[in-house]
């Protein structure tokens, strides 16, 4: 089926498709039936067989030699650098970290005016959206 939309990608990976896309980006090898029903514990290949049937069907893997290769990333809220998928917003979240902490050290003044109180609450607010962001996005483990 190549007439996809991207919302039915997105209806696709959800659950246990979800998860088993997830081990095959961070595989990036072709991984077999039995290997991905071992390696995330489940009680039988048929159900790791309609998975991979889902995700074939929303082209986001393809079949190779018997085994499943991903054919197509789709990261939505997160970067993949090597094996590991991080959430994007994370890099934002480390940035204000240390915008925070430059402005509570470096930039501190002797005397604490308005300004520095604006500013520095507002560092705060974005800090803690963000780190917000981030571990919701990788608790729910969206792509």
């Amino acid at each position: 089926m190549s007439g996809l939309t991207a919302k039915d990608t997105k209806y696709a990976l959800r659950g246990t498709t979800l998860e088993i896309y997830r081990f095959l980006i961070k595989a990036n090898r072709p991984v077999g039936i039995r290997e991905v029903q071992r390696a995330l514990n489940f009680s039988s290949p048929s159900i790791v067989a309609y998975h991979f049937a889902k995700l074939e069907e929303a082209n986001l893997v393809k079949r190779e030699q018997g085994d499943y290769v991903v054919s197509k990333v789709v990261l939505e809220h997160s970067i993949r650098i090597s094996r590991f998928i991080i959430p994007r917003h994370l890099f934002y979240a480390i940035f204000a970290v240390a915008a925070l902490v430059i402005e509570l050290t470096v930039f501190r003044p002797t005397i604490i005016t308005r300004e520095y109180f604006f500013s520095t609450a507002t560092t705060l607010v974005f800090t803690i959206f963000l780190c917000y962001e981030s571990a919701k996005t990788w608790r729910q483990a969206e792509l």
